[in-house]
């Protein structure tokens, strides 16, 4: 995820520094249809990975390798209906957004180059954690790292040797995507695996509990991209695409932040379900000490970071920013970083809810932290005008932290309870 994370923070500057200003807002306009094009593939990797792992801890291993089955045929059926649905409503999706001229262009041509790849790249995301399942934790990272690496190549060749545009950077990362799926599944397919494909056997109860364990992440995505859509509608019209552009910024040092938590809270699922399945308590105890102990490392090390280091984080997205657009990206840049001061302890406890099958739990989190807090802040913040805005993140921070300490402590309770009985 780390990797991932660094290709993220290099698209990005790829696209400020070589293309310029406008493709790069186009870029963050568009970017939460991308995101929204690969939540279904992550609701069901996610959501068939916690059974899966769990099927395994009780030696049920062909009801393990029928869930493996079925979710990879569902990421391509799910592919092949977003990806069509985002390639032909495109243009009215981003003019609702306000988007005109070139950067209605240029959002367009980014959003389609995605649409059109879904069937083929969205089931990169679930495949991580079918590897990590298998015990293939360093082929996995591995993997990733390649991915990373060859994107980044990729990208560069096609923007800055071949002079393609925006959709270049789109074309990238598809094609590393897909060249990665075919590794990854490379081994399973010859059955070298401890999950093998095999005759798929659907039923209303498993697509069930697929859809109940993936949905936190599920809605974490949509509601996230339905709160990045609305922010840019705000933006656009209080701010102008100056505002887009910081706001990017700010989506860019997110990306690379919030890819290294989930790396290491995702990661822990299965064995977390895996102990679950098998009745290990005290394992699974230990096991989330580590996770909310290195997320707080993290987060609060990117605070300080962008706390520090304001200007330079923004002179990497704008090769020659003008003096009003640094004052107001360098406030939106302090503002933002005290999110991290809290943020880490709801991440932490949203995939723990996961990993124990808490889906509701961890749905609540999901929803108040991705929509909910935000729309209720915008409208608390309002007055403040873009400085409310910049608040708005360390805000929702803060409430989400405050909601997961009450639903920690209260699954706390019920297990002891549990117990006693």
């Amino acid at each position: 995820m780390l990797a991932s994370a660094l290709y993220q923070l290099i698209d990005g500057i790829l696209v400020g520094q070589i293309l310029g200003d406008t493709p790069f807002a186009a870029l963050n306009l568009a970017m939460p249809f991308v995101i929204i094009n690969f939540s279904l593939a992550d609701l069901i990797g996610v959501g068939s990975a916690v059974p899966i792992s769990i099927s395994l801890g009780r030696k049920e291993e062909k009801e393990a390798n029928n869930y493996f089955t079925c979710a990879c045929l569902m990421i391509v059926g799910a592919g092949v209906a977003i990806g069509g649905f985002l390639f032909l409503f495109a243009v009215p999706l981003l003019k609702i957004m306000g988007a005109e001229g070139e950067l209605l262009k240029y959002a367009v041509q980014y959003l389609r180059v995605y649409a059109f790849c879904a069937p083929f790249t969205t089931i990169i995301f679930a495949v991580d954690n079918y590897l990590r399942i298998c015990g293939k934790i360093r082929g996995s990272m591995l993997l990733n790292i390649f991915m990373s690496v060859l994107t980044a190549v990729l990208e560069f060749t096609f923007l800055y040797v071949f002079r393609w545009g925006i959709w270049g950077a789109g074309l990238a990362t598809c094609t590393g995507m897909f060249v990665c799926t075919v590794i990854a599944f490379y081994p399973f397919l010859r059955g070298k695996m401890q999950l093998h494909f095999c005759r798929p056997r659907f039923s209303a109860m498993m697509i069930k509990k697929i859809v109940s364990c993936g949905s936190p992440n599920f809605l974490n995505n949509i509601a996230g991209r339905i709160t990045s859509i609305l922010m840019n509608f705000l933006l656009l019209r209080v701010g102008g695409e100056q505002a887009v552009s910081i706001y990017g910024i700010l989506m860019y040092a997110d990306g690379f932040v919030q890819p290294l938590l989930y790396g290491m809270c995702d990661s822990l699922q299965p064995a977390v379900s895996y102990n679950l399945g098998a009745g290990n308590r005290k394992r699974i105890l230990s096991i989330e000490k580590c996770c909310y102990a290195a997320s707080a490392v993290v987060s609060l090390a990117s605070a300080a970071v962008m706390l520090l280091f304001p200007d330079l984080i923004i002179r990497l997205f704008v090769s020659s920013p003008a003096d009003g657009f640094m004052k107001m990206a360098h406030t939106a840049v302090l503002l933002f970083a005290l999110t991290y001061i809290t943020r880490w302890f709801s991440f932490a406890t949203q995939s723990y809810m996961v990993a124990v099958e808490k889906a509701k739990e961890a749905s609540i989190i999901s929803l108040s932290t991705a929509l909910l807090f935000p729309v209720i802040l915008i409208g608390a913040l309002w007055p403040l005008n873009l400085t409310g805005i910049w608040l708005n993140f360390a805000g929702t921070s803060l409430l989400a932290g405050i909601l997961s300490a009450i639903i920690l402590q209260r699954y706390r309770k019920s297990e002891k309870r549990r117990q006693i009985r």
